[in-house]
């Protein structure tokens, strides 16, 4: 297992543009601290983000894994563009020559996506412990690692998401059209969502439907943290709004990610398999 996992990360490295997108994936993560640091002073106004409670435990669960996530395209890209390289470099078809089995082949590629995901969520618990411990007002023992429930969900929908898009390199075998068919897809899902709903069934029937589709059940995972701040919901008590939402991670929809992930892992094996090299 070692042994495949480095070789894949001697590969990547060796990779300038994987190496660029893989650093200012991390970077960015990092950045989320900077937020603390951004105030607005308009005249008698002054607003600082840090002190809107952004980084409150356990809030900070929450919203850090919901913002990271969104940056998770850099390393899609990578990912995506690692099978199409495998192609065009003609690796693929080398490290069989050399006696790497097809089954070993997308178990490595399989390591890279896991340990892919479980870097960034380890790197967000890190950011996030020291941004709650020095902003947060809240440092309780039960208060801080309350909420955790938010970084395994985030752990599922990484691995979820970038099995789908080692499944489409392997399907497409360039970067470009992979990545062009995911956002296809992005689009499809809504299309079908809105055909359902339209002409085949009631709204709430299509949205209960919806939370199977692919990108729509790992989005899922960690619904939008922005309505729990208490200064959007004191703006929606003024104007009458219910900004009571529910919040949870359940394990329904840990399960749906985690069968969509052994689908596209195990249909790139398959595609693979069959594919002559």
């Amino acid at each position: 297992m070692l042994r495949l996992l480095q070789i894949e990360f001697i590969k990547l490295w060796n990779n300038r543009a994987s190496k660029v997108l893989i650093i200012s994936y991390f970077v960015l993560l990092t950045s989320i601290a900077l937020i603390a640091a951004i105030k607005f002073d308009i005249g008698p106004v002054e607003f600082h983000l840090a002190d809107q409670g952004i980084f409150n435990f356990p809030y900070i669960w929450h919203f850090n894994t919901f913002v990271t996530a969104l940056f998770k395209l850099f390393l899609a890209i990578v990912i995506v563009s690692m099978m199409s390289n495998e192609y065009s470099n003609k690796t693929i078809k080398q490290n069989l020559i050399d006696g790497l089995s097809k089954k070993e082949f997308i178990t490595s590629k399989v390591l890279t996506v896991i340990s892919f995901a479980l870097i960034s969520t380890i790197f967000v618990f890190v950011v996030s412990m020291i941004l709650g411990l020095a902003y947060s007002d809240y440092n309780e023992m039960s208060i801080i690692f309350s909420d955790l429930e938010f970084l395994p969900a985030f752990f599922i929908k990484l691995v979820g998401f970038f099995s789908f898009c080692l499944f489409l390199g392997i399907l497409v075998k360039r970067s470009a059209f992979a990545l062009g068919f995911l956002i296809l897809w992005t689009i499809f899902e809504q299309v079908v969502f809105g055909l359902l709903g339209w002409k085949v069934m009631s709204w709430e029937a299509a949205k209960a439907v919806k939370r199977f589709f692919p990108l729509e059940s790992m989005s899922n995972l960690i619904k939008e943290p922005f309505t729990r701040l208490s200064a959007v919901q004191n703006i929606g008590q003024q104007i009458g709004e219910d900004m009571k939402f529910d919040y949870h991670v359940y394990w329904y929809e840990f399960f749906i990610v985690i069968i969509w992930t052994a689908i596209f892992i195990y249909f790139s094996y398959a595609l693979l398999k069959k594919r002559d090299l």
